[in-house]
């Protein structure tokens, strides 16, 4: 499990086919806090270490996993936002982000308000079910918080500390970033979605009686 509080932006070192997937090597300076086996989000979704050196690390991908993701478009140089599982004595400062990439988006825009910035992208229906405004949200594995929401688009503030600390600086319009929406409202949608009979022993069940 992450947060959404991106650690460090790595430098894609190396892209090696293995059979229907690929190996990444990425260097890092949190390569030295991993050790073979570990959880990291690279780019939001969640894959193993498989080998560690003092400057980088290397994780392996699936088929399904490129297909869901914008890993699979992954080349040497590009930049990705890495984050270590969480351990259970955090803070949560982001909010809960289980590493399980839903979809892609396309970024339509990144503009400067200020001293701030607006990141638009073009989401699908998928998103846009399991999303609100001023709710949750995962892109690129970043925590954000959705400023504006429609069928077709959604909006997200970010702070100066934000942009410049993760790889929305290097990101430009058409490019695809990874999005994750709230594991809370996936819940409450699959649980709407159940007819329900209004019961004492429903209300018992959920510690309403």
């Amino acid at each position: 499990m992450f947060t959404g509080i991106v650690e460090d932006v790595g430098i894609v070192k190396e892209v090696i086919s293995i059979g229907s997937g690929v190996r990444l090597k990425i260097g890092s300076k949190l390569s030295k806090e991993l050790k073979n086996g570990d959880s990291v989000a690279v780019n939001g979704a969640c894959l193993t270490v498989i080998e560690r050196k003092e400057n980088n690390f290397s994780v392996d991908i699936s088929f399904e996993t490129l297909n869901r993701t914008n890993l699979g478009k992954a080349n040497s140089g590009k930049r990705v936002n890495l984050e270590r599982a969480l351990k259970l004595s955090d803070r949560l400062d982001g909010h809960i982000v289980l590493g399980h990439v839903d979809t892609t988006a396309t970024i339509k825009s990144i503009n400067r308000v200020g001293e701030f910035y607006i990141l638009s992208i073009a989401i699908d229906s998928y998103t846009f079910e399991h999303s609100v405004e001023k709710g949750s949200i995962a892109i690129d594995g970043i925590s954000l918080t959705i400023a504006k929401l429609t069928e077709n688009s959604l909006d997200v503030a970010v702070i100066p500390f934000t942009y410049e600390n993760t790889n929305l600086k290097y990101l430009k319009p058409g490019e695809t970033v990874n999005i994750e929406v709230d594991i809370i409202g996936k819940y409450v949608k699959k649980f709407m979605k159940k007819p329900q009979t209004l019961t004492e022993d429903f209300l018992k069940m959920h510690g309403f009686a």
